[in-house]
């Protein structure tokens, strides 16, 4: 069955892709907009309160990234049958509410107000599914999912290289609120590494929890989160030098994609790894990456080690932009094929 077409029928190709998405994001960056761009139709992008007139609507293949607000659910149920096609798209398990245990209440909450207590009316809609992960892929193979790989597409003007003072080593972490037990579980880290290395500085991402579980610790920069639109070039401004992604092993953080790879690639940095993590599975250890055991004294040693030796790092920093650029040459090779992607059977 073509889940692009309702109740199965073969219908022709979208004449328009509508994206319906929170705000601009990563995982439209990442995912949707590339693989969206293989179709060569005209795309429009709406926000949750940004409904088109149903007329817009006539031929259009819909992609809900992430989340399907109450209004666009009440549009599409008005519209289905002039649709092209209803996608669903998630980079985190946002329709398991037990996969996000651990994460913060209100976040949790919103994962079920916009994404989990949907799941039903999504299959009863007919809407193809695509994920960012062989996890995912597999957890709801009866959906008949299709995996979408990200892409990097540079941020207009961005420049690739970088150039840090000589005398400083700048480590970072950005994570979002969803990242709080790996933020915790770095502090140590960080804590024994400062300790070590004056001439290293910190940098997180985080409100007022995590800058009061830093507070005590020297040389460490709380950045307040922003949206995605303002990251995207504060990430590449040039003195970074190695990035972190510690990855515990949880349900939630099983199901997330390599995109940590692109932003540290992107920032002019080498990243640490967790073994184990989406990004383990693209880096290889040693190349183009540091890919370690979730040990806070393997940790502080990896690091260190990457921070100052300039030589490796340069390396390691070709390869992984190499690398990048592989995994994002494949995400294009595959984008044709979500067209042709089944859904869930009829019930």
């Amino acid at each position: 069955m073509d889940a692009l077409s309702p109740a199965g029928r073969t219908a022709p190709g979208p004449r328009r892709a509508v994206i319906v998405e929170e705000c601009d994001n990563p995982s439209t960056s990442f995912f949707i907009l590339p693989a969206l761009a293989s179709l060569g139709r005209p795309i429009a992008r709406h926000s949750f309160a940004d409904l088109p007139a149903p007329e817009e609507l006539d031929g259009a293949l819909v992609v809900l990234v992430r989340y399907a607000p109450t209004d666009w659910v009440r549009l599409i149920e008005r519209t289905r049958h002039r649709l092209s096609g209803l996608v669903f798209f998630m980079d985190d398990d946002v329709l398991d509410p037990a996969a996000s245990r651990g994460t913060p209440a209100h976040y949790r909450f919103k994962l079920w107000r916009l994404a989990a207590r949907r799941r039903d009316w999504l299959w009863a809609q007919k809407a193809a599914l695509w994920v960012s992960s062989p996890h995912l892929l597999e957890k709801y193979a009866a959906w008949k999912p299709r995996l979408v790989l990200p892409e990097d597409r540079p941020t207009p003007g961005q420049s690739p290289e970088t150039a840090g003072e000589r005398d400083v080593r700048r480590v970072f972490y950005h994570g979002t609120g969803s990242h709080n037990p790996d933020i915790r579980w770095l502090r140590p880290v960080i804590g024994s590494l400062l300790a070590a290395r004056e001439r290293i500085h910190f940098e997180i991402v985080g409100g007022r929890s995590v800058a009061k579980l830093y507070r005590r610790l020297p040389r460490v920069t709380v950045v307040h989160p922003m949206p995605w639109p303002a990251y995207r070039p504060f990430a590449t401004l040039a003195g970074r030098h190695v990035g972190l992604a510690p990855q515990l092993d949880s349900p939630f953080n099983a199901a997330r994609s390599h995109t940590k790879f692109f932003d540290i690639t992107r920032s002019g940095a080498v990243g640490v790894y967790a073994p184990g993590s989406a990004c383990a599975g693209v880096v290889e250890h040693g190349v183009d990456g540091l890919v370690v055991p979730m040990d806070p004294a393997a940790w502080v040693e990896a690091i260190a080690r990457l921070a100052f030796d300039d030589a490796l790092r340069a390396d390691m920093l070709e390869n992984a932009r190499r690398k990048a650029r592989e995994i994002s040459w494949l995400a294009r090779q595959g984008h044709e094929r979500l067209f042709d992607a089944e859904g869930p059977e009829d019930a």
